[in-house]
């Protein structure tokens, strides 16, 4: 009885602890980091990825690339986790979040070799943490959102990583164009909605430079009826989320007819419904009407005979959109049309053909609150690029009007901090220290990895901008990512913004914590065998 075997978990059920675990843990998120390493900083090289469904995704967007990617490592999945939602948060950085949480785990697997408990680490690495963010505070400086080559600069350093960056003049300016179109201040504070108001229409066809920001709103559509007019100067707009059919019942109804006079009647009553419901919109004497729903032929009839042009079956959120372009009010009822729900804001309607299909613009808004932002391109996968990069620069730009403070760029920030806490560090007591001085070095990864990925001589340069940095005054001095050397980063002007930098490193930082803490992992596989007896084999 004594030396008999207890079976306590279930037989396919594999228990990992301990060591093993945290090992395997930290080594699947520095090869996650090492997939991304290459992709940070303006040599930046792409990743090409194949879908499930065989579609390509060409990136080097770090969140776009985890995205795509399978894995299978629990602590793998959690590292794919954060590079969302840097992107989500923030909507750069996220490839700086993965290469500083990879390096983050990378310091503490020493310490872990020397039996030192995880959880004096982790108080080190939280410690580390409050006073990262402090010195972030110290170095950052104060910017005028009014200024606009300086928020010019912040948009370029944001661009300049990515494939845009050709074109980086271009971009800039309608990332910033977007943003400031949808800005909006209410009772002191600020909104900046860039997913509801500001919508990327892809347009495969011509060349990048044809791209621009539309002062108005661009939906897909064609008008409804041939003869209806095409171009309209400075339209009344009208918009409606009812159908403009006639209402059939809500419920199956039966009508039975004893005479033939009260089919006729019938067909007269919807003749005269509809007839109804476009004299309530004729009676504004609007140019345009816009329905989320659909527009029979009779109604499209009346309403040509009005010189009105109907568009039908739009989207909700193009509707929300050209409400706000035009300031229209979107009426779910044509009874309750009135004079203040009709849009005089647009100063010009016209439907253009682009490729093979049409599009309705609504352009020449006086103070637009929503806007499109047309991209042109030579095939799918560069306008989806273009797309994704120009979404990072617009979350940049909301970010410095949101919070108007800048750091340097170029690993400079990284260098300072770790300076800082190295400092620091030599205040500490006891065995915190060295995991504190750990979080120092790892910060270092940025700029490494910036030296690396243009081809220079990485202990060298690195050397030279440790001894930098002890100088008074250099808080600015990174690398210049073109060429790998040295170089002032308020004279080549790239910038961060302090809410992208301050995400960043509180992300990682949590992550490392988070992944070490993990001490067993316990995973489970059902077997799919139906012949197998309940209970598997302990059952007997």
């Amino acid at each position: 009885m004594i030396g008999q075997q207890v079976l306590v978990l279930n037989q396919n059920m594999k228990r990992e602890s301990g060591r093993k675990v945290q090992s395997g843990n930290i080594s699947a998120a520095k090869t996650i980091a090492d997939v991304i390493r290459t992709c940070l900083g303006p040599r930046a090289m792409m990743k090409m990825l194949l879908d499930p469904t065989g579609g390509i995704v060409m990136t080097n967007d770090g969140n776009a690339i985890l995205r795509e990617i399978q894995v299978q490592h629990p602590a793998a999945k959690s590292m794919i986790e954060i590079s969302r939602t840097q992107d989500e948060e923030v909507g750069d950085g996220t490839t700086s979040v993965i290469i500083l949480a990879g390096e983050m785990l990378a310091v503490a697997e020493q310490f872990l070799e020397q039996q030192m408990h995880p959880t004096v680490i982790i108080s080190a690495y939280r410690r580390a943490l409050e006073d990262m963010l402090n010195t972030l505070k110290e170095i950052s400086i104060p910017v005028d959102t009014a200024d606009r080559s300086m928020m010019l600069k912040i948009v370029h350093s944001a661009i300049n990583t990515k494939a845009l960056s050709r074109w980086s003049e271009l971009a800039c300016n309608i990332a910033l164009d977007a943003v400031r179109t949808v800005e909006l201040e209410e009772n002191g504070r600020k909104e900046i909605d860039i997913k509801k108001y500001a919508k990327v229409e892809k347009v495969p066809g011509g060349i990048i430079e044809d791209s621009c920001v539309l002062r108005g709103v661009m939906v897909n559509k064609d008008v409804t009826h041939p003869r209806m007019r095409r171009m309209i100067k400075n339209p009344r707009i009208v918009l409606l989320d009812c159908s403009l059919e006639y209402k059939k019942g809500e419920s199956q109804t039966d009508i039975e007819i004893s005479k033939e006079e009260d089919f006729a009647k019938i067909l007269q009553l919807e003749e005269d419904y509809i007839q109804q419901m476009c004299e309530d919109i004729i009676r504004l004497k609007p140019d345009l009407v816009f329905t989320e729903k659909g527009v029979s032929d009779l109604a499209q009839h009346y309403l040509m005979k009005a010189n009105i042009t109907a568009i039908r079956r739009i989207r909700k959120t193009d509707n929300n959109r050209i409400a706000r372009a035009c300031g229209a009010r979107i009426v779910s009822r044509t009874d309750e049309l009135r004079e203040e729900d009709v849009g005089v804001g647009a100063g010009l309607f016209e439907v253009k053909k682009i490729g093979d299909e049409y599009f309705t613009f609504i352009t020449d808004c006086k103070d637009p609150k929503a806007c499109t932002i047309l991209l042109r391109g030579a095939s799918k996968e560069i306008l989806a690029e273009v797309e994704r990069n120009l979404q990072d620069a617009m979350q940049v730009c909301r970010n410095v009007l949101l919070d108007p403070f800048l750091l340097p760029g170029g690993g400079a920030v990284e260098m300072a901090v770790s300076k800082r806490l190295t400092e620091r560090s030599r205040g500490l007591t006891g065995v915190e220290q060295w995991p504190y001085r750990a979080v120092a070095q790892s910060l270092e990864v940025i700029p490494r990895t910036l030296i690396q990925n243009c081809g220079a001589s990485t202990i060298r340069v690195l050397t030279s901008l440790r001894a930098k940095h002890t100088q008074d005054d250099s808080v600015c001095w990174g690398v210049d990512g073109e060429s790998g050397v040295l170089a002032d980063m308020t004279s080549l002007g790239i910038w961060e913004p302090l809410a992208v930098k301050a995400q960043t490193y509180k992300t990682a930082v949590e992550t490392a914590i988070l992944l070490l803490r993990i001490d067993d992992i316990v995973s489970g596989h059902k077997k799919k065998d139906k012949d197998q007896p309940m209970g598997g084999q302990g059952a007997e």
